[in-house]
């Protein structure tokens, strides 16, 4: 119910107060902006950018509890997705599409723009905890028509919605279950989630890199990148380390470019330790 100037202004502080409080998700957000960054990286640069991680995502929880008031129109209004010709290519093999993204600009928000312009798009999403706020976020994500599918679940769903030829999108910056691959991001040794590669050379499945960018006035944009060519020899290691190279190449081109719309809280190197 809160005009959108007054509620990002009001967010935008309350990112504020997380920055300046929770200490160990700023101290989180300050070791991968080193990461990003570089060595060479100012400390008063990260500090800044720091505090804008914060910021966003507070913008981005006022967008969540926004979307399932906001018309149709107006959502198409201030989201637009570039690439459509490559969406159209990949699912145009009747296989499904994974849709590889990061915790870039607001996911929430721009997935729900896909189905209104009839691009059926399931999403895997965290399972919060408590049940009771996991039931009421999933609600808000799914307001405009997108599926939610719990990252702890079965794989049958996801299974069953590339059958159907539906985009499944699923993150690859953030571990929730401690395995997958161990990559070269950004320069350094990280553990990253590999279950989407896995996933489209099990299934056949098109994949391809979606990332979504906040510009100034807040409106949106939506990159889709061209299907990636995955190898496919039988040696499933190397084909799998191969598929996550082409994917950690895209990781670090958009979020190298835009580090303080990373919006992720967790140390994304130390979990290869």
């Amino acid at each position: 119910m809160i005009p959108p100037g007054l509620g990002y202004s009001l967010f935008s502080r309350l990112g504020d107060f997380a920055h300046d409080n929770a200490t160990t998700s700023r101290n989180n957000v300050y070791d991968n902006l080193r990461h990003v960054l570089g060595p060479q990286a100012d400390e008063l640069r990260i500090v800044a950018l720091g505090r804008e991680v914060f910021r966003n995502q507070a913008r981005n929880y006022f967008d969540l509890f926004r979307v399932a008031r906001l018309p149709d129109g107006e959502i198409l209004r201030i989201v637009t997705i570039h690439g459509l010709e490559h969406l159209d290519q990949a699912l145009s093999r009747g296989k499904g599409l994974v849709a590889v993204s990061a915790h870039l600009g607001n996911v929430d928000l721009v997935a729900n723009s896909f189905p209104l312009q009839n691009y059926p798009i399931t999403v895997v999403a965290e399972h919060l905890k408590p049940e009771k706020l996991y039931r009421y976020v999933a609600g808000l994500r799914s307001s405009k028509g997108i599926g939610i599918i719990p990252a702890d679940s079965f794989l049958r769903p996801i299974f069953r919605s590339l059958r159907s030829n539906i985009i499944v999108g699923i993150a690859a910056d953030r571990n929730l279950t401690q395995t997958g691959t161990v990559v070269d991001f950004f320069g350094a040794p990280a553990l990253l989630p590999d279950g989407h590669v896995q996933l489209a050379l099990r299934t056949g499945a098109s994949i391809a890199l979606f990332f979504s960018l906040r510009r100034p006035d807040n409106t949106f944009e939506v990159f889709v990148e061209p299907p990636l060519e995955l190898q496919n020899t039988g040696n499933a290691q190397d084909d799998v380390r191969a598929g996550m190279a082409q994917i950690v190449a895209g990781l670090e081109r958009y979020i190298g470019q835009h580090p303080e719309q990373w919006v992720i809280f967790q140390s994304v190197w130390r979990l290869a330790g």
